[in-house]
């Protein structure tokens, strides 16, 4: 059962971050117009389309962006306020020892954690994709043709490559296929165009070659003016689409990860790092919750600025190590999963240290 200490902290807690990242989200939509208002005029974008494609579905989008930093802003803050108050020492004087003082800090990171999770996963997934195509129309193009000369991997044992390849025409030039068993080649198909057929979702192929080398027949070789046909590749396979993944939710990430892995791409392990960074930043939500009432709960002459000051260079801390970590996994050899959970394993030792060092 809630006691009136347990409600007193979890509004405390709550409405301290709600407040505080509120008055946040208005500060950042004005400098965001006043940097954006330029694109807005020149490309005549609608004043609805402003306020409820990008700004209302931003919000959601920048709640969970900042939801690590506020949640232990709010607990350092209004923490140290109890302890300049001498509150604690008076809860902790009445025989509420310091993992009870915890329980309503607790309920208050969980309830969070659950509403990071489900915006990470679910919501934002959904209202990005009105917000990009906003973006997309209006201030950037998030879709970008990859260089040329593009070698890739569509299936196991099967390459394909393209010259050339324009997103806007849907049309590539110099397309070759190659399949192999083991080191030998079985099957290579040349065209000098490739066009896609967007109602069937069929490839056209323009001056076709296609050699099929069989070990007890021979080999075979057949040519034409034009073939539809289709195979293992999809045009965003062939241009860049600006952080795709963030209009994926949690199973349409999973269901990219496996056909990715199945082609044998390795383009996977940044969407693998994202899923993994969705599971792991709600869990430092507490973890960061529960250093902030180790770390403010002692009354100390520096105040509330001292662990203020303490508090914001440790969750720039743990902002940075995710950052190196996932730099590591996306462009080196550390697993996805490590990558978004060293952060975690170790603050999570910081965190029992200072609750060891914590006033009891």
């Amino acid at each position: 059962m809630l006691k009136i200490i347990d409600r007193y902290i979890i509004r405390k807690f709550l409405g301290t971050f709600f407040y505080a990242i509120s008055l946040l989200i208005l500060i950042v939509i004005v400098f965001d117009v006043s940097e954006n208002i330029d694109s807005f005029i020149q490309k005549e974008a609608p004043l609805k389309a402003i306020i409820f494609d990008y700004y209302l579905n931003f919000i959601p989008y920048f709640i969970n962006l900042f939801i690590y930093l506020f949640t232990f802003i709010s607990v350092i803050f209004f923490t140290s306020k109890l302890a300049g108050n001498t509150e604690i020492i008076a809860i902790l004087s009445s025989g509420v020892s310091f993992r009870r003082l915890l329980y309503p800090y607790m309920i208050s990171a969980v309830l969070l954690a659950i509403m990071s999770f489900y915006l990470g996963n679910f919501l934002i997934p959904k209202t990005n994709e009105d917000r990009r195509v906003f973006k997309n129309n209006y201030m950037e193009s998030l879709t970008r043709d990859k260089s040329k000369n593009l070698h890739l991997q569509i299936a196991p044992n099967t390459f394909a490559f393209v010259e050339s390849y324009n997103s806007k025409l849907q049309s590539g030039y110099k397309f070759s296929l190659e399949k192999f068993e083991g080191q030998k080649m079985i099957y290579k198909l040349m065209a000098d165009r490739i066009e896609l057929d967007t109602v069937n979702g069929m490839w056209k192929l323009k001056n076709y070659y296609i050699r099929i080398m069989d070990s007890v027949k021979g080999q075979s070789l057949i040519k034409g003016t034009e073939l539809d046909t289709t195979f293992s590749l999809k045009p965003e396979d062939l241009y860049k689409i600006k952080e795709v993944f963030e209009e994926m939710d949690y199973f349409e990430l999973n269901e990219y990860i496996i056909a990715e892995k199945e082609k044998g791409s390795k383009a996977y392990k940044k969407f693998e790092v994202e899923k993994n960074k969705r599971a792991s930043g709600p869990v430092a939500i507490i973890i960061l919750t529960i250093i902030g009432v180790a770390l403010s709960s002692r009354k100390v002459r520096g105040g509330i600025g001292m662990h203020l000051g303490v508090g914001i260079g440790l969750t720039f801390s743990y902002i940075l190590l995710m950052q190196i970590s996932t730099v590591f996994s996306t462009f080196g050899n550390l697993s996805p999963f490590l990558a978004s959970w060293i952060p975690n394993i170790i603050f999570t030792f910081i965190a029992i240290y200072l609750l060891i060092k914590a006033p009891k």
